[in-house]
């Protein structure tokens, strides 16, 4: 992704009224890519967003420069990430594009786009608006320029296909389930999905204002929902992200349940009902107890880089199905053609349901190794990966710990930052090896 200007790894971000997330840039940018769209098919394109403030704002920028490139537009709304790639697809539409900065802050807020299949566009696309981007601004004649209008059933049609991913011959009567929606795009789907199939719904993170977005609640936050869980005497508790593409769970003692542990209960249960198709992709950040627990399984395990979008890649490439990240991304292709909260955490209810065990018992089979992280920064100029003291540092740790832990080093993508992650089967190895290779890292930087 290097040679993009604009485009990161989950599409462009920023903190909104400063370089690329203002008006006059999103409007370029909507411009930027009707031209590179128009004419590919339907001529339309959708829009949806969440409920942060600034959405009304980009969304109005979107819709004029796509107009002025003779695209029509369907306005969502707030609406799920992942139901925009869908809608995107059953709507027939050229692309759909997300206002969303996810788990971040409300004072942030980002652009992302789907392809006409509800995937995230190919690099070759992304490059051309870019390209795009550099050229004058024309608009095009009055009679070939786009029309908006509002897409009254989104959500009702996103709550059919969410409900469409649970066994109609299962339900979920007689379970008692938190749902926290952080105060983000899902406040309006995710509690009736639940209740529409048969569950006793308590509701946290769900009063949007356009600045609470995130704030101590969702799937960054864990502690509203894991209190409400406990306070309430609940079965599990849903927590979402901003844009519903994340989800952590929380069993009825309390515990985090988080992604890798989600994957691994998602895995295990196609594996058990005939459904896996090959094996899992996690990334590099994946806890070592998924991949044990896997292989226990005789489940085959690679390593993306750090992103749904790597490992989306990599599924695609090995023609799997399921991968996903501690964070709360996870991804099952049979299901949804993105990371979707609401499904995934359905497809653990399922797994619950069928195999008649509640999460605490159906997380039991992986044991997450203990893991610190220790983040070092490096002054301009450094290379603290290339070092010598370092590298040996790093062949010390791995020796000692054999196949009983794993260490990882890695460059941050937006800070001068080195991320020193060890793990290991027991918690001082961990913390002992990880400050070991620290002190090496800092050694060099300072």
């Amino acid at each position: 992704m290097s040679d993009r200007k604009y485009f990161g790894t989950d599409g462009i971000r920023g903190k909104v009224g400063e370089n690329i997330i203002n008006p006059e840039f999103v409007m370029k940018l909507g411009w930027a890519a009707g031209k590179v769209l128009a004419g590919q098919g339907t001529n339309k394109v959708l829009i949806g967003k969440d409920t942060r403030i600034s959405g009304y704002m980009l969304e109005s920028a979107l819709e004029a420069g796509l107009s002025a490139a003779g695209i029509n537009i369907g306005l969502l709304g707030p609406m799920p990430t992942p139901a925009i790639a869908y809608l995107t697809k059953t709507f027939r539409s050229e692309a759909g594009i997300v206002i969303s900065a996810s788990h971040n802050p409300y004072y942030d807020n980002g652009i992302k786009f789907f392809s006409a299949d509800g995937m995230k566009l190919d690099d070759a696309i992304e490059i051309a608006i870019e390209e795009q981007m550099d050229k004058p601004m024309q608009c095009v004649a009055s009679d070939k320029l786009g029309k908006a209008v509002r897409i009254g059933d989104a959500a009702g049609r996103y709550i059919e296909f969410c409900k469409g991913n649970f066994p109609s011959a299962l339900s979920l009567k007689g379970l008692k389930i938190v749902v926290d929606c952080a105060h983000g795009a899902t406040y309006h789907i995710a509690p009736n999905v639940l209740s529409e199939l048969g569950a006793e719904v308590i509701e946290i993170g769900t009063e949007p204002d356009g600045l609470n977005i995130n704030r101590k609640v969702g799937a960054t936050s864990m502690k509203a929902v894991t209190e409400s869980v406990i306070e309430n005497e609940a079965d599990l508790g849903f927590a979402l992200d901003g844009d519903g593409d994340r989800i952590m769970l929380v069993d009825h003692k309390g515990n985090v349940i988080d992604g890798d542990q989600i994957v691994y209960i998602i895995a295990r249960d196609a594996l058990k009902s005939g459904r896996l198709q090959g094996g899992v992709v996690g990334t590099v950040m994946s806890n070592l107890g998924l991949e044990v627990a896997l292989g226990t399984l005789g489940v085959p395990f690679v390593r993306s880089k750090v992103g749904d979008r790597y490992v989306m890649e990599l599924l695609k490439k090995k023609g799997w199905s399921i991968g996903g990240e501690g964070s709360g991304h996870v991804l099952n292709l049979a299901a949804a053609s993105t990371g979707d909260g609401i499904v995934a955490g359905l497809q653990v209810l399922a797994a619950m349901l069928t195999a008649d065990m509640t999460l605490n018992e159906l997380s039991r089979g992986m044991t997450k190794y203990p893991q610190t992280l220790i983040n070092v920064r490096f002054s301009e100029g450094t290379k603290p990966l290339e070092d010598k003291g370092v590298k040996q540092a790093v062949v010390e740790a791995e020796k000692a710990l054999g196949d009983k832990g794993r260490v990882l080093l890695r460059k941050s993508g937006t800070e001068p930052l080195v991320r020193v992650m060890v793990e290991a089967n027991d918690a001082q190895d961990s913390s002992t090896w990880a400050e070991y290779i620290a002190d090496a890292v800092r050694k060099v930087t300072d």
